[in-house]
């Protein structure tokens, strides 16, 4: 049921991303109450409590947060760009060369910062790949491009799996937390919320190009779109967002496919309104699944990307019964 008062329904979003980092603060193996969240705002909280909060709950919220936003962001843009409904940030096969590199990483024993660069520079190889054998001889067409990232995908994937074959069994498990979407180590934050503001950005300025290309190649090239620069544009946005959060939280599934179905379900196609409300249902949704991922079964804690697959496939299911 789409909604007439789009800004309202923004404005309650923003409320729900409020919601969620404070249930996220309260909820854990320490329980806090709203008083203890006054406390650290007038300066009277023990130093313990702080600890707690601004240097384990606190970033691992907002890691949620960017991590869900860009996924959903991505999810927007490769949807439009591959014209399928079913497309998601990994369906070109970032994922996996930024999994490659990041278990090659801890294969080598490295500190979580330079597992974290790997990851990153792993994205970029990928994403590069696919541009490459993707746009051979100036071509460049939708099932050229989708052909290439899933290619490349088997390749990474088999590379993913020797890797878990070869590896010591101590290393094991932390390798299979980082493939289903992990949250629990330090990470930087500036660099993952610095491509979330500039892929929102440069996301929103495309955001009328976007609902023309809705409309099909033809009649958008007739209205003036560039249709090979707009899509050039289009696929380095959404996989260098990717990329981001990727590098920030591991692979984690669903939300990049089913938020903005969920969101263009009751916001309709606009995409001036559909990117941002994006972004802060998966940011939101991100951060309580990985309060729940990590309370459910305390103190043992369970990959982030368990939760959002048990979420997203009975939610995904709907939309599709709901959309036929």
């Amino acid at each position: 049921m789409l909604i007439n008062n789009k800004f309202l329904f923004l404005t309650c979003l923003i409320l729900l991303v409020l919601i969620s980092f404070v249930f996220s603060l309260l909820t854990g193996s320490s329980k806090l109450s709203s008083n203890d969240i006054i406390s650290l705002f007038n300066g009277t909280a023990s130093p313990l409590l702080q600890t707690l909060i601004f240097e384990l709950r606190l970033p691992r919220a907002l890691a949620a947060f960017a991590a869900g936003a860009l996924l959903s962001l991505a999810g927007v843009l490769m949807q439009v760009l591959l014209r399928n409904p079913l497309a998601d940030p990994y369906v070109l096969g970032v994922s996996g060369g930024s999994a490659l590199a990041a278990l090659l990483a801890m294969l080598m024993g490295v500190n979580s910062l330079l597992m974290t660069g790997s990851a990153f520079i792993g994205a970029l190889i990928s994403i590069l790949l696919v541009f490459v054998f993707s746009h051979q001889s100036g071509s460049w067409t939708v099932s050229r491009l989708l052909l290439t990232g899933i290619i490349l995908a088997s390749g990474w994937g088999a590379m993913i799996s020797f890797i878990l074959v070869i590896a010591p069994a101590e290393q094991v498990h932390g390798m299979l937390f980082w493939l289903m979407g992990d949250l629990s180590y330090d990470r930087p934050l500036l660099p993952a919320y610095l491509i979330l503001l500039c892929g929102l950005i440069f996301s929103m300025l495309i955001s009328r190009q976007l609902n023309i290309m809705l409309w099909g190649d033809l009649q958008a090239g007739s209205l003036g779109i560039q249709i090979k620069n707009l899509r050039l544009k289009i696929f380095f946005l959404s996989s260098l967002m990717t990329a981001g959060a990727i590098t920030l939280a591991g692979s984690i599934g669903f939300v990049g496919l089913v938020i903005p179905h969920l969101v263009r379900l009751v916001l309709g196609t606009d995409h001036r309104y559909l990117l941002p409300a994006s972004a802060l249902t998966g940011g939101a949704l991100l951060i309580i699944a990985d309060t729940l991922a990590r309370t459910i079964l305390s103190p043992q804690q369970l990959p982030v990307g368990i939760l959002t697959a048990l979420i997203g496939v009975p939610l995904f299911l709907y939309l599709l019964k709901k959309s036929t």
